[in-house]
């Protein structure tokens, strides 16, 4: 693999990383990070790097295969440009059910 699209990849990575340390050790709990706003913008902030780099790599790189990365990209441009539009339940659910989906599959592309 390319060390472009590596270095990219490891930023994801160290995204999803940051976004997990975000909630120690306790569980995950949505009344929590609703009522937390600092917490709220890390997140929001992590997950614009995780949709900037992953529109790098589909730009430099169209034969890389990662599930929704397209869906990624949007939700970047949603969360920066449509700030006022996102829900904290939308991102709940992406921080729930699919960020956890993309961590395994940058492990497996970094493990390369």
């Amino acid at each position: 693999m390319d060390d472009t699209v590596r270095t990219w990849l490891y930023d994801i990575s160290t995204a999803i990383q940051e976004i997990d340390s975000f909630f120690g050790d306790s569980p995950k709990r949505f009344a929590a990070y609703k009522t937390d706003i600092k917490t709220k913008r890390a997140v929001e902030r992590n997950i614009e790097i995780i949709g900037e780099a992953m529109s790098r790599i589909l730009k430099y790189d169209e034969t890389m295969t990662i599930t929704s990365s397209r869906k990624i990209v949007d939700l970047r441009n949603r969360v920066i440009h449509g700030y006022d539009s996102i829900s904290d339940e939308a991102i709940w659910g992406i921080i729930i059910n699919h960020l956890p989906v993309l961590k395994i599959e940058v492990e497996l592309l970094l493990d390369e």
